[in-house]
C-alpha cells in the first residue's frame, strides 16, 4: 500500500473511528493483499509509511471474498470484477485475508 493511501486510511480512521471503516482491497495476489491488509490492521510492516507502528485493527476484505461479493449487484460484479476473478488464485487470497483478520482485526 503506497504512502498516500496509508495517509488517507489513517486520516479516515481518525475522523470516523476505526470501528466505522472497512477497507476493500483488489490486489491480484494473496501476498500483496496480505501485505496491504497487515498494513491497515497491525501497522506498516515495511516501516516506511504513516501507518508504521499504528495498529488500527481495521476490518479488511478482498473484493473477491464472498462477504463483499454478495454486497455488490450481480451485474456490476460481472461487468467490473468477474474477469479478474477468473485469473486470480481466489482461495490463496481468501486464506491470506482470513489469517490477517483473525490475527489483527479488532472490528
Amino acid at each position: 500500500m503506497d504512502l498516500e493511501n496509508q495517509k488517507r486510511v489513517k486520516e479516515l480512521a481518525e475522523k470516523y473511528g476505526p470501528e466505522n471503516i472497512v477497507v476493500i482491497l483488489g490486489a491480484a495476489e494473496g501476498e500483496a493483499a496480505g501485505l496491504a491488509a497487515e498494513t491497515v490492521t497491525a501497522g506498516d510492516p515495511t516501516f516506511a509509511g504513516p501507518l508504521t507502528g499504528v495498529q488500527l485493527g481495521l476490518s479488511v476484505y478482498h473484493v473477491c471474498e464472498d462477504a463483499i461479493k454478495s454486497e455488490i449487484p450481480e451485474d456490476v460484479y460481472e461487468e467490473q470484477i468477474s474477469m479478474m476473478e477468473m485469473v486470480l488464485d481466489v482461495d490463496d487470497i481468501v486464506n491470506e485475508m482470513t489469517a490477517i483478520r483473525d490475527e489483527h482485526s479488532k472490528y
